[in-house]
């Protein structure tokens, strides 16, 4: 670098280090400012010979994420120090002892909470994710700005993506919509969330995220225009009753509309909210409420609500502290509009979370609020022993979940995840009332225990002494607290019988003549086609496994030869790609490649996105099955890019010409005269289209179909629903993964 652009570099350092002090949600006193200041003066030191990848200097890195810390997230002089600093233990000769020796032990803790998280063991046979996001979690016990600081780093990672390499790109974007995103909506930052969403779609799905990007920008002046049509509307009424307020019209996010579009199977122009209207009114405490219900009575003499989509989040919180009236009314020219209607207050707790809620408690303070945040997701963490990917999935199920409202039989409210079954709310009062569950009660009736309940519902627990969970109780339960539990109260009672089982083995298996070590074990756990000894145990234990398969076993294992052969059988392929058994899809040729190299694997289609040629695709490394390929837009790929990224591989098609393929597409319409005619004749005319199953129904005036046809390729497919399209009557067509 030149003099002259070295100079520039120091000046632009100096210009973000003060908007990074004029942008703090928080007041910083002299004293803060001397803790944020000492914080960059060492990051700029351990970092100065460093470089990021685009090829700014690395110290813009720390302070922009510094920065999200401070206004988007909202902490204190604490966090934001140790935001500055979250790389420098990792990166530089500077210890923890050294930070807190220059700083103080709150700031020490937090950045050695930080480097922790990214000195993570690599181990092949788990997730480097799953088992990195646990360890985050685990550092909820020391403090919850660590998860925060991490988020803001993630987010600047993000924003910062374009200079890598697309696989790159694709498993850390999988990453953030796994795990990422979802942690942010669970701790109210719903800002970051969104981000994090946008750019996680940018990056897995770049083709999808630009077309609804440039349909927005087309629309967005119609769509302002209607929105500012509504308000005015409202503005008058709200002048005249001297409510004072702002009025905000918000787009929807990308990733959003795309999640709609997916769900309800619409596009883009038959999703109707694309934009919302949100009025933020100022008030006192003690008024709070009553505004929100009048603002609600203004908006409704001019728009008609749809009253069951009325939610009324003021009354009962989410469990992230959100708070909120969201009024879905019918607005010019037939459209649905949603009207969000929130106190400055409940706009901030909306917008910062975390720090908001100790901002509105009086004589409150960052340090001493932290328990309750604490709490909110501590019960993930009862099971921290289980495997990785498990473990987070478990803990997925709860940070995606609805909220519904129950009542104890006191009158008490206790909030569950959308879907929670009456032996959920009874774990949800205690385990150990949990697992004593005889029966429930759900507004005096009685009901069984995977009852799902309803918001508003009174629930009844009906315990006894002798009763314990069983394994059908795994079924009953949804939510990760009653999961844990039972398998734990579970594990405990198949260890006893287990430990009986192995007893029992020894002594049949004296009888027979062979010893019960090792080897033995390990090939009646083959033999039997179980995972583990401890499961071979249980089954001797409980009876499952006679004394004749038991014969059948010793006279197999005496029998060498066929020994032999089996196992060469049974042995499962290497995770070498040149080794991995053909199978017969694969014919005499190639459809995929696989690799930068363009190698010609054999592979198995997936039955999970059922892939055919022209389909975007990529090839997963199973461990007993080789590799499965898998649809780019495959349910399950978000999932195993984050979890598995290091058995992906890239795959493309290379012929699809003397192959053919399944594909089912799923039809609905009016029911017109000689549709059902019409729909085969067309469907028949295409040369290399075969049908092989048809089932048709009407109901009402609706036509509902679904047809299974053979087709060579993707452009076959695409010309055949285009022409089913076209047939008179018909709605919509669209193809399903699985009958």
């Amino acid at each position: 670098m030149t003099e002259l652009e070295l100079e520039q570099e120091n000046k632009a350092i100096a210009k973000e280090y003060k908007e990074l002090l004029k942008i703090s949600y928080q007041t910083l006193s002299v004293e803060d400012k001397k803790i944020i200041r000492k914080a960059f003066d060492v990051a700029v030191d351990a970092h100065k010979d460093q470089r990021r990848k685009s090829g700014e200097a690395y110290i813009f890195h720390p302070i922009a994420v510094a920065k999200i810390v401070a206004s988007e997230i909202g902490l204190g002089a604490t966090a934001i120090a140790a935001a500055l600093m979250h790389d420098v233990v990792e990166d530089s000769e500077y210890t923890v002892e050294d930070i807190e020796r220059m700083f103080n032990p709150r700031i020490a803790k937090l950045v050695e909470g930080l480097t922790k998280i990214s000195k993570v063991i690599p181990d092949q046979e788990i997730s480097m994710q799953a088992e990195n996001f646990r360890k985050m979690l685990l550092t909820l016990n020391d403090d919850v700005r660590v998860i925060l600081i991490k988020l803001a780093d993630r987010l600047h990672n993000m924003q910062t993506m374009s200079s890598m390499v697309p696989y790159k790109q694709a498993k850390i974007a999988s990453e953030t919509l796994y795990i990422y995103a979802p942690l942010a909506h669970r701790l109210g930052l719903y800002n970051i969330k969104t981000q994090l969403e946008d750019l996680g779609l940018k990056y897995t799905e770049p083709e999808v995220y630009q077309e609804i990007l440039s349909k927005m920008k087309e629309s967005k002046q119609e769509q302002e225009a209607y929105i500012e049509q509504i308000a005015n509307v409202l503005k008058q009424s709200l002048a005249e009753e001297k409510i004072e307020y702002t009025l905000k019209g918000r787009p929807k996010s990308i990733y959003s509309i795309r999640r709609k579009m997916l769900v309800q199977g619409v596009t883009f122009d038959e999703v109707y909210d694309k934009y919302a209207l949100r009025i933020v009114y100022k008030s006192t405490p003690h008024d709070e409420k009553f505004l929100a219900w009048k603002i609600y009575s203004i908006v409704t003499d001019h728009y008609r609500p749809s009253p069951s989509r009325l939610r009324d989040w003021i009354s009962s919180p989410k469990s992230t502290g959100y708070e909120a009236l969201h009024i879905t009314v019918m607005g010019p020219k037939g459209r649905w509009v949603e009207i969000q209607v929130r106190s400055e207050r409940m706009d901030e707790i909306a917008e910062k979370g975390y720090a908001a809620h100790y901002k509105y408690k009086q004589g409150s303070s960052e340090e001493n609020t932290l328990d309750a945040w604490l709490n909110l997701l501590r019960e993930a963490l009862e099971n921290a022993s289980s495997n990785a990917v498990d473990f987070v999935e478990d803990f997925k199920l709860n940070l995606y979940a609805k909220e519904i409202y129950i009542f104890t039989p006191k009158g008490e409210i206790k909030s569950l995840p959308k879907g929670a079954t009456a032996l959920d709310f009874a774990f949800s009062i205690h385990s150990e009332i949990g697992v004593k569950t005889r029966g429930t009660r759900v507004n005096g009736k009685l009901v069984p225990l995977n009852h799902e309940l309803k918001s508003g519902d009174q629930v009844e627990v009906i315990t006894s002494v002798n009763q314990k969970p069983n394994a059908q109780w795994l079924d009953f339960v949804t939510t990760s607290r009653a999961k844990t539990k039972i398998k734990n109260v579970l594990n405990e009672n198949t260890k006893k019988i287990a430990e009986d089982g192995k007893e029992i083995l020894a002594r049949k298996l004296r009888h027979l003549k062979l010893a019960l070590n090792e080897n033995t074990v390990n090939d009646l756990v083959n033999f039997f086609k179980l995972k583990t000894s401890l499961d071979l145990f249980y089954k001797v234990g409980i009876g499952s496994i006679d004394n004749q398969q038991l014969k059948d076993f010793a006279s197999q294992k005496s029998n060498t030869l066929i020994n032999f052969f089996k196992n060469k059988i049974k042995r499962s392929p290497s995770v070498a790609p040149e080794e991995i058994q053909k199978n017969e899809l694969t014919k005499n040729y190639d459809l995929l490649v696989f690799g930068v190299n363009q190698d010609k694997l054999n592979y198995k289609l997936s039955n999970c996105c059922n892939p055919i040629p022209g389909d975007e695709v990529f090839g997963f490394l199973t461990i007993n099955d080789g590799i499965k390929v898998h649809r780019k837009d495959c349910p399950n790929a978000i999932s195993m890019q984050s979890n598995y990224a290091y058995r992906i591989i890239p795959a493309k098609w290379i012929d699809s010409t003397q192959e053919e393929f399944k594909a089912i597409l799923y039809i609905t319409g009016m029911d017109i005269l000689g549709l059902t005619n019409e729909l085969t004749r067309v469907i028949s005319n295409v040369m290399t289209v075969n049908i092989q199953s048809i089932s048709l129904s009407t109901e009402a005036g609706i036509f509902k179909g679904q047809v299974s046809v053979i087709v060579p390729n993707n452009t076959v497919l695409i010309d055949l629903i285009s022409k089913i399209k076209n047939v008179d009557g018909i709605d919509k067509v669209t193809r399903v993964y699985k009958d």
